[in-house]
């Protein structure tokens, strides 16, 4: 339930790439009377909590610079919600280690806060072009990370 909570709505295998447990199949069947069920485009079920909030589909997700390893990537089987095809391992040959930079609610580039006798510098570099809105908000969301996180610096795009 605490799963669904975070991360729904979600497949049992989301749930068991998450928790690491196999045949949870057997407990979301316990638990359906108490939950909703979805399809998504591929035919899956998706479970989730009856009250959780749910936006309508076409509602716009504001600019999010992840941590690495965040469970967002990590805690789902199916990743193409929000990794497209191709730009997760193109980002990773790149980048290698990374941080990601969510666009509606999508994996579009990499960032990285680096700090010195200057002051603090947010590097993003995208993986495929933004317009001009996104860049707007990206570059929004990122003064305020800079501003959280080291009072102030620079925004630079690496392209």
């Amino acid at each position: 339930m605490r799963y669904l909570a975070a991360f729904g709505p979600a497949t049992v295998k989301d749930a068991q790439v998450w928790c690491g447990l196999t045949r949870l199949a057997e407990v979301f069947e316990r638990l359906r009377p108490r939950l909703v069920t979805f399809e998504d485009e591929k035919g899956a079920e998706l479970f989730d909590l009856p009250d959780a909030p749910r936006p309508p589909a076409d509602t716009p997700a504001p600019p999010r610079f992840l941590p690495q390893f965040d469970n967002v990537l990590l805690s789902h089987a199916d990743r193409s919600r929000i990794v497209p095809d191709g730009i997760g391992e193109r980002i990773n040959r790149q980048f290698g280690h990374w941080s990601p930079l969510l666009v509606d609610g999508r994996l579009r580039g990499t960032w990285k806060l680096t700090r010195d006798r200057g002051g603090a510098t947010l590097s993003i570099e995208l993986g495929d072009k933004l317009s001009k809105a996104e860049r707007a908000a990206v570059e929004e969301e990122g003064a305020r990370l800079v501003d959280f996180s080291a009072g102030g610096g620079t925004i630079r795009f690496v392209e």
